[in-house]
């Protein structure tokens, strides 16, 4: 899975697109609830040696949220580590090479989605 076909699934089943908010990084994609604007979703380039990998290799990630305990048995399968640049507790790093199957990171990000989306409150009676 790439990222354009990341942001072709998130457009098809979500309505949303991607945002480029940073200069500094053109290429690093928000994907984003559109009624309460949290993230869900992030792609990123990023070298391999800012993972804490060897190498200088720019490899395309995607960034979820997730259930920690499902984290922390995710991270011990080849193809995911815990969320570049973001709460290690609740995110994870997904590698788009190939090494995760297309179905596994959909239904992650479908995950991710669900676990930012606003919240419906309860009514009292």
């Amino acid at each position: 899975m790439n990222r354009q076909q990341i942001f072709d699934y998130a457009k098809e089943k979500y309505g949303t697109t991607p945002e480029y908010l940073w200069a500094r990084y053109p290429s690093y994609a928000v994907l984003r609830h559109q009624d309460n604007e949290k993230w869900y979703g992030i792609v990123m380039d990023v070298p391999k040696n800012k993972l804490g990998l060897q190498g200088t290799d720019v490899v395309d990630v995607l960034d979820v949220k997730c259930d920690p305990v499902m984290i922390d048995m995710l991270r011990q399968s080849p193809g995911f580590l815990p969320g570049y640049h973001m709460n290690k507790t609740n995110w994870l790093t997904i590698f788009l090479d190939g090494t995760v199957s297309d179905d596994q990171i959909l239904d992650l990000l479908d995950m991710s989605y669900q676990m930012t989306a606003m919240k419906k409150k309860q009514r009292v009676k």
